[in-house]
């Protein structure tokens, strides 16, 4: 089932872009033997290079009971893949001079000039717009929005910082506080912000908060490892319950596809714009895809970093040793992943849907970067 146009500036053969496409082919079959060993059900897999998607393959099934297979269009919940997403939203504003990273977070949600530390003192500076985007702000409560996005970032704004702003880092729901700053910052409702903005520029059609009945049915099933771990069941998450009160929530709720997906990455690797749409500057992807914590920022380990919105690479090793230092990306909590190594000018979809993944999750994610890459012939 491999089809190559996923739209984006030119869908190629795999030798045009320096590519091996029987090498391309094992992701595959590897997939298949995942399935086969129950990891999971069903992956789609996307590669693209130079511009180009050069591989774009879906194997197993969206659905297991209702015998329905996953399509290279098959929408699946990303996730935590949608904070780079949120990350970009604030920067366009900064483009824009509608914001300043080190501005307060206070400054667009006053409530925030009040939030103390777990011992009731105030911190020693206010959390900002980049603490958000870095995950250096303190909060550590649940992702999951509380009613409205606005609601949700006054709740988060009584509840209490559990270290002073900059001095650690910790994966939180920072970027929900982002959502809320781009709502006040351009007057507009998140989700209609980020269509006007991003995804109506970069055709990502398939990307939403809300999808469609039609999207809906295409959408792949979650499913966990039963008690033994030897097999796979059904799963439950909140973000698997659609519903049209559903608030578009910028720490974890868009929905989306790999050939979308793999468009807002290239306009990254751009420098910005995708097909002479410019969605940012390129000093704001600049600051985007570098390293904007200290390298031994307590809470992280050494071959990770933090862009804006982006985990980056600073050491390949483990399940990243495949890829150069300075690839950015981000994972989701269903096994979801998308990186972009800028030195290989590769980028690298896996979509699937379980639950139950360490973060870094089983091999299956290393295996399909390690084969992607030994496709590379120049």
């Amino acid at each position: 089932a491999v089809s190559r146009d996923a739209g984006l500036v030119a869908a190629g053969k795999p030798a045009e872009s320096g590519m091996d496409e029987q090498a391309l082919a094992k992701i595959h079959k590897r997939m298949e033997e995942f399935i086969a060993a129950r990891q999971i059900t069903g992956a789609v897999t996307l590669v693209a290079r130079r511009g180009r998607v050069v591989y774009l393959d879906a194997a197993g099934q969206a659905d297991v009971a209702g015998d329905r297979k996953l399509a290279t269009d098959s929408l699946f919940a990303i996730a935590s893949m949608t904070k780079p997403i949120t990350a970009a939203a604030v920067m366009i504003l900064q483009d824009e001079g509608k914001l300043k990273l080190d501005d307060p977070v206070s400054k667009y949600i006053p409530a925030f000039s009040q939030t103390t530390l777990a011992d009731g003192n105030k911190p020693a500076r206010e959390v900002t717009v980049r603490d958000c985007l870095r995950h250096t702000n303190g909060l550590k409560s649940d992702q999951k929005n509380v009613g409205t996005l606005a609601e949700t970032a006054e709740a988060l704004a009584k509840s209490k910082l559990e270290f002073e702003p900059g001095s650690k880092w910790f994966y939180g729901p920072g970027l929900s506080v982002a959502g809320r700053v781009v709502e006040v910052a351009s007057g507009k409702a998140f989700d209609q912000f980020l269509t006007e903005r991003i995804f109506s520029p970069l055709d990502m059609k398939e990307t939403s908060f809300r999808p469609t009945p039609e999207q809906g049915q295409r959408l792949a099933k979650l499913y966990q490892p039963t008690a033994d771990k030897k097999d796979l069941e059904p799963g439950k998450h909140w973000l698997f319950e659609l519903s049209p009160e559903t608030t578009p929530n910028p720490s974890g709720g868009l929905y989306s596809t790999a050939a979308d997906i793999v468009r807002f990455y290239q306009m990254v690797l751009n420098g910005g714009d995708l097909n002479g749409k410019r969605v940012l500057s390129a000093e704001a992807v600049r600051q985007m895809t570098s390293f904007q914590t200290e390298e031994n920022i307590p809470g992280l380990g050494a071959e990770t970093g933090w862009g804006l919105g982006f985990s980056l690479v600073r050491e390949p090793k483990g399940g990243m040793q495949m890829v150069s230092a300075g690839t950015f990306g981000h994972g989701g909590a269903f096994g979801t992943q998308s990186h972009a190594d800028p030195a290989k000018e590769t980028i690298f979809i896996l979509m699937i849907a379980r639950q139950g993944f360490g973060n870094d999750g089983p091999d299956l994610r290393a295996e399909f970067q390690k084969l992607a890459v030994e496709a590379i012939r120049n």
